[in-house]
């Protein structure tokens, strides 16, 4: 049940309303005191400590440095609602439980309808699957609820899990190419999925996925245009 104080925040910034279900799993934005919650799951682990999955190094550092860095790209998020540049930084909530982030984001996206996404799992999350339903509510979020044309997903080589993900729900190779991270090069992959290839899905990847709080968010972004008045002044 949505509390008051949300309802209010979300009639002046409509992503606080956006709400993406699915059976135990939700996505949604967090609100400062879920986002202390969310910050401290990333300081106690997001991935083995040989590993780097992201491009820059946010989850290196000690357990503060990690925290701000959390809370700093989600603050950031909040603001990035404009029509040519928007991202969604939802929290993933298991049973009302944080257990890691989902994010959409795009550039120009009224024009071109292409978005990219990006996630982490709390490492104690991993292997339960979590990672493969919170892609797809994603997913299920841009082509039913935001009409996009396309979903980008990019991860490094050495990220099987992530490059898993993309092959499992049906994404083709999008080319790769090599990058820099973190003083060193590394092969990133880059994976399409597009309306039709959506919309040819098997069964098993059309679950009851419930969307609430869209059509103030799609006017937000300049997806729903405001009709132009076609009355002329009278000469």
């Amino acid at each position: 049940m949505t509390s008051p104080a949300r309802s209010a925040l979300s009639a002046v910034m409509p992503t606080f309303g956006l709400q993406v279900r699915w059976d135990d799993l939700e996505l949604r934005l967090a609100d400062d005191i879920e986002l202390l919650t969310l910050a401290s799951l990333a300081a106690n682990g997001v991935h083995n400590p040989e590993a780097a999955p992201f491009s820059w190094p946010w989850t290196r550092g000690t357990d503060e440095e990690v925290e701000r860095n959390v809370l700093a790209h989600q603050w950031k998020n909040r603001c990035r609602t404009a029509a040519d540049d928007w991202a969604l930084s939802f929290a993933v909530f298991q049973e009302g439980v944080v257990v890691g982030e989902q994010q959409i984001s795009a550039k120009n996206f009224q024009v071109i309808r292409s978005a990219l996404t990006g996630s982490w799992l709390g490492l104690r999350h991993h292997g339960h699957g979590i990672g493969t339903r919170m892609r797809l509510m994603a997913l299920h979020l841009a082509f039913e609820g935001l009409d996009a044309a396309e979903m980008i997903s990019e991860a490094y080589d050495d990220n099987p899990a992530s490059n898993a993900v993309s092959r499992r729900l049906g994404y083709v190779a999008n080319g790769s190419r090599a990058t820099a991270r973190e003083g060193s090069s590394v092969i990133e992959n880059s994976y399409r999925m597009t309306r039709e290839l959506w919309d040819a899905r098997p069964d098993d990847l059309r679950p009851e996925i419930a969307l609430e709080g869209v059509s103030p968010v799609r006017r937000l972004f300049g997806i729903d245009q405001p009709k132009q008045s076609t009355l002329r002044e009278n000469a």
